[in-house]
């Protein structure tokens, strides 16, 4: 796999890949001469932004990005403007776990658009309840390659009522998107 020019193994990278830095400062000759404090301050982050992009229709990217933040792409790659961080969406029916691992494969063979960040993939619940077990071995696959972030089935979301919380089972992806805590 070429890394910017660089030769390096086939393996999935998560994010882009620095080029190497200097080292700084060399550790210290005496353990006196450590640091015993740490500073209490840290510079605060902004939010990522994301690009939601669907693998197939009816994935819900604008319902994503309407509750958890970032740009709707629809099925498009993100455009000049749109954030280059993408997570990209598929349903847990059987086509949208092939979409999903069609799109997974482009990224792979390096048929995206240049400049592109494929942070995750969100997996949305096409029906209440349990992924039925024919499908678990198609999710392990996803997850085996990259960081997979599920959604269950939402029945308010399936109204166009969006003012709740997101939900619970959630909590990785909010704090993946940045998205703020909205009262109950």
């Amino acid at each position: 796999m070429q890394t910017g020019g660089r030769q390096g193994p086939e393996i999935w990278l998560r994010g882009p890949v620095p080029p190497p830095v200097d080292a700084g400062p060399q550790a210290p000759e005496h353990p006196s001469s450590i640091p015993t404090a740490i500073p209490t301050t840290t510079p605060a982050a902004a939010p990522r932004r994301f690009s939601w992009v669907a693998t197939h229709g009816g994935t819900g990217v604008t319902t994503l990005a309407s509750v958890y933040g970032g740009q709707d792409c629809g099925r498009d790659w993100p455009g000049p403007g749109d954030p280059p961080s993408i997570l990209l969406v598929a349903r847990t029916h059987a086509a949208g776990l092939a979409a999903v691992s069609r799109a997974l494969e482009a990224f792979r063979r390096g048929e995206a658009p240049a400049g592109l960040d494929l942070d995750a993939v969100v997996l949305v619940a096409d029906a209440p309840g349990r992924l039925p077990r024919q499908l678990t071995p198609y999710v392990k696959a996803i997850e085996s390659v990259i960081d997979v972030y599920h959604v269950p089935w939402v029945p308010s979301w399936r109204i166009g009522d969006l003012t709740g919380p997101p939900p619970r089972e959630t909590e990785a992806l909010t704090r993946l998107t940045g998205t703020p805590r909205r009262p109950h």
